[in-house]
């Protein structure tokens, strides 16, 4: 357990399985990885330090110069910066990206990443009409045979498709990845929670670590736990241009 994350980030180990997500993504110490929208930073503590000798992670953030940016993204960004000037033994190589489509995106160089990572995002990009900008992004940011590593709300038989709620349907996911180029190459459950049916009031939201309804069922939430998950390992072709 590392000193520098948080009981309240230690303790969600129990439902993201870090370690078993990132070696089903192929993740190794002398890669370059760039990480969508960390966030509360909770891969990104354990990725910096990883990364840190041999390797290279970009964090690619809310871009501060985009008009129109809402509370929570302000406070993301701000609190990436904040924890690279805080806490250099960690953070201090950490390089910071843009993603803030339509026009702020920068992950790097094409053809500079060996692996882009994605955890819970991708609903909010369609949601904002921008998925296959920043699919086709990652696309072009991965060395051919690069790696895009994708965990992200499933949908079930009872989601109500036509409200945000979160979740997404994993073959829409699976198309959106194969229309910027890529090909599929393996599932895993590692991720999955058979107890969330995916069919909230509050959306995703309404289980931990949100519970957006508050004492309202907080008891039958929290045993429920997080929301069930795909988690998606997709390949760019080794013939492929950057």
């Amino acid at each position: 357990i590392a000193a520098h994350r948080s009981p309240e980030h230690i303790a969600r180990n129990v439902y993201r399985h870090p370690v078993e997500t990132l070696a089903f993504f192929g993740l190794r110490d002398d890669m370059t990885v760039v990480e969508a929208l960390p966030g509360e930073l909770w891969y990104t503590e354990i990725l910096a330090p990883v990364l840190r000798e041999k390797g290279r992670l970009v964090a690619a953030s809310f871009d501060p110069a985009t008009p129109n940016m809402v509370d929570y993204q302000k406070k993301a960004h701000e609190l990436l910066l904040r924890r690279i000037a805080e806490e250099p033994a960690v953070f201090d190589r950490v390089v910071v990206g843009k993603l803030s489509p339509p026009t702020g995106i920068d992950l790097g160089p094409p053809g500079s990443a060996d692996l882009v990572v994605t955890f819970r995002a991708t609903h909010g990009w369609l949601n904002g009409g921008v998925a296959d900008q920043i699919y086709a992004a990652f696309f072009t940011v991965l060395k051919p045979g690069g790696i895009l590593g994708i965990e992200q709300h499933r949908a079930g038989p009872k989601t109500n498709l036509e409200a945000f709620s979160g979740y997404v349907p994993e073959e829409k996911v699976i198309a959106i990845a194969e229309k910027a180029g890529f090909v599929l190459e393996a599932r895993s459950e590692i991720n999955a929670n058979p107890k969330d049916t995916a069919d909230w009031s509050a959306g995703v939201w309404t289980l931990p670590p949100t519970l957006r309804l508050g004492e309202v069922d907080r008891a039958k939430y929290l045993a429920i736990g997080e929301s069930d998950r795909m988690t998606l390992r997709f390949r760019k072709p080794s013939a492929a241009k950057p």
